[in-house]
């Protein structure tokens, strides 16, 4: 089973690798949306500390909604994803896998890229540091709830909405737990009980995500094996064509 867990994730690394272009679009986004508001606010210390980690925190959010709707739909449209979910290998093992790949490719380079990010908050080294920490734990959360949203629209017309509308609410303990943590080191406080907390976010996630992930992602699958039967039924009035009506079971 771990075999088959890392075979998923050196695929998406590999894809990946040849379509750099989708996930530098991704860190460009992240980039650019953090970078506005110190040119938008002010030079004003305080204040850009103030807002800092929750800016940063937001922009890594939208960051990884902008590449979800693509975590299973393109190996939807090319029929892969069939395959692997008709393998005799358990299916919570694929949506793990794609979680996993998912921040490896997405959440490892905003971590490279915060703490430079962070500088331009005026923010201490300590405070850049919790903040490096808190998404360190924080951007695997975002990778698992981002699965399930991505599996519940699966082939749905218009679902890069619907997943928006579904995955931001499941989003904002991790938003609060990890700016929290950066503002109670900014304060003097500690930021141990926040990143607890975050951890714990992050084991639930990690245990109850990619089962409703791969329970959604079966369904559609089951429903093509079931295709309905129709018997013919009486005609409606003032016609004489029998018309095909679904059979009851």
């Amino acid at each position: 089973m771990l075999r088959f867990l890392l075979t998923v994730i050196r695929r998406d690394l590999l894809l990946a690798a040849r379509r750099r272009g989708d996930w530098l679009t991704s860190q460009f986004f992240f980039i650019m949306v953090v970078s506005m508001f110190p040119l938008g606010i002010g030079a004003d210390p305080n204040m850009l500390r103030m807002i800092g980690p929750g800016v940063v925190w937001v922009a890594a959010l939208l960051a990884s909604l902008l590449s979800l709707s693509r975590l299973f739909a393109d190996d939807h449209r090319d029929g892969s994803l069939e395959q692997m979910l008709l393998s005799p290998e358990p299916t919570v093992l694929l949506t793990l896998g794609k979680a996993l790949a998912h921040w490896l490719i997405y959440g490892i380079p905003l971590l490279i890229i915060t703490p430079v990010l962070g500088i331009q908050f005026a923010l201490p080294g300590e405070a850049i540091l919790i903040l490096v920490v808190s998404l360190l734990i924080g951007t695997p959360i975002l990778s698992l709830l981002g699965s399930v949203g991505a599996a519940l629209t699966l082939g749905l017309r218009g679902g890069g909405v619907l997943l928006t509308l579904l995955i931001l609410p499941l989003y904002v303990p991790a938003l609060i737990f990890g700016a929290s943590a950066v503002d109670a080191t900014l304060a003097g406080t500690g930021a141990e009980a926040h990143l607890s907390l975050l951890a714990a976010f992050l084991v639930m996630c990690l245990l109850i995500s990619p089962w409703v992930a791969a329970a959604a992602c079966v369904s559609p699958l089951n429903s093509m094996k079931q295709p309905p039967t129709y018997c013919i039924g009486r005609p409606p009035p003032g016609l004489s064509v029998r018309l095909l009506r679904p059979c009851a079971h």
